[in-house]
Formats: C-alpha cells, structure tokens, sequence
C-alpha cells in the first residue's frame, strides 16, 4: 500500500483565530476547531459537561487530553479513563470507539491518511 504524503511547510497556528463548528451528540455537544493540510486533519475538540459520542468510530486518532476527564469505551466493552496529560493512537478500522466526557474535556486530535490500514 502506498501512503500519499504532503508537503507541509512551517506555520504557526493560533487557535483562538481559529473557527469552530458545532457536532451533537447522543449527549451533550463536540465543539471543533479544525486544519486541514492535505491528508492531514489536526482538531482542538472541546467535549461540553456529559457529552456522549452519537455513533462508533472506526476512524483512527492520534489524540491528546489537554484538560478534563474522557472515558473512552470500546465495542467489546472495555472503557479508558484518560485525564489531563494522557493519550492514545489507533489506526483506522483497528477498534470501534466512542467518547464520554463526565465534565467536559479539551483534546488534541490529529488524524488523516497516514493512519490508514
């Protein structure tokens, strides 16, 4: 399998310029800001007070908890309770997954191409 690859030169990003855009879930809401660099996805997630994911993601995540608590819970049943400071990584289609933050999280997310089976 051939990966594509991007050519990304050096930027600076000030998130607070950054726009965001509003995803419901089964509760509570995901509040993104997102950029985009060719097959590269980089997101500042806010995760409000109960949020719970409306669906299972099989999209792989590099993601990293910068404030809060999120409980991430596998198909089979098997829950994650990340706080401040922790991450996890997983390729595409190598787990389903869903989030539930308890009192609202802030993560890092960075996704794209490169994490493709």
């Amino acid at each position: 399998m051939s990966l594509e690859k991007y050519s990304i030169p050096f930027d600076v990003t000030d998130w607070s310029t950054v726009s965001s855009t509003s995803h419901p879930g089964e509760t509570g809401v995901a509040t993104w800001q997102t950029k985009e660099l060719g097959g590269l996805r980089i997101r500042m997630v806010e995760y409000s007070k109960n949020y719970l994911a409306d669906h299972w993601c099989q999209k792989g995540h590099l993601l990293f908890v910068l404030e809060g608590e999120l409980i991430t819970e596998l198909s089979d049943g098997k829950k994650f309770q990340m706080t401040k400071g922790m991450s996890y990584q997983v390729s595409d289609v190598l787990s389903s997954h869903r989030s539930f933050a308890p009192d609202g999280a802030k993560l890092l997310i960075v996704d794209g191409s490169f994490l493709a089976v």
